[in-house]
């Protein structure tokens, strides 16, 4: 059933219950952990390392297609068997950086305080990513942010992953609204591309990842220089926003 409460937010002309988060290149920068994550999986088949910046242009649509683009970028063979094991080594070598402390992922500037703001206004939030959720989840509690976010929608929650509306439309079942009540997030055009198919506006942000294209070039409704912006544009005045243009 959906929730029937009044709205506390609002986006231009429609309420506003929910708010979906793309994680990587919107929420947290975790570039640098991929790329050691991917160098060491690649490193333990004897491939040479991929340079950081070749592998920020990598990343958007899944660590699948991240082994891929690594394989594509050394001229390298993939068969099934050899992407599995690439994957299971990937996964191996992020998970060992979460759980030894030593990533070095990093809340985008804005993002702690917006995600506080919008919960502390009654807004539903959710983390919907391609990234696994095990990985997500555990980002999330590592740089202090999970006590605000309601769901976690992650790259094998659905059957499809973005830029499929599959996963932003599930998220929006879990938090109890419709999808004329959300609003997406994001830094890329899997984000755009799953937001318009699911009939959800999205808001995108410059410093993302967007597979090496300009963000700014994104057909979104709105791009906003940071996060900090975001409660300003969608709370009422007395809610940590203004008047929710």
């Amino acid at each position: 059933m959906l929730n029937t409460v009044a709205a506390p937010a609002r986006w231009r002309a429609r309420a506003l219950r929910a708010v979906l988060f793309d994680l990587d290149g919107t929420l947290l920068d975790t570039a640098a952990d991929i790329a050691l994550g991917l160098n060491r999986a690649l490193a333990d088949h004897g491939w040479p390392p991929v340079p950081a910046d070749a592998v920020h242009s990598m990343i958007g649509r899944g660590t699948p297609i991240l082994i891929e683009r690594a394989a594509q970028f050394h001229g390298r063979a993939l068969d099934p068997a050899l992407q599995g094991e690439l994957l299971d080594r990937f996964f191996h070598h992020y998970g060992a950086l979460e759980e030894s402390g030593d990533c070095v992922a990093r809340v985008y500037d804005g993002g702690a305080d917006t995600l506080r703001q919008l919960h502390e206004a009654g807004v539903r939030i959710a983390v919907v990513t391609n990234t696994y959720p095990r990985f997500a989840t555990a980002l999330l509690k590592l740089r202090g942010l999970s006590g605000w976010v309601d769901c976690v929608v992650g790259g094998d929650t659905c059957e499809r992953r973005k830029p499929d509306p599959q996963p932003l439309l599930f998220a929006c079942e879990s938090l109890g609204c419709s999808a004329a009540e959300a609003l997406m997030v994001g830094d890329s055009t899997n984000d755009v591309q799953a937001a318009h198919a699911a009939g959800i506006p999205v808001i995108c942000v410059p410093h993302g990842y967007n597979e090496g294209k300009d963000p700014r070039s994104l057909p979104c409704d709105l791009l906003i220089d940071h996060l900090g912006e975001l409660p300003g544009l969608l709370l009422p005045t007395g809610a940590g926003g203004n008047d929710g243009r």
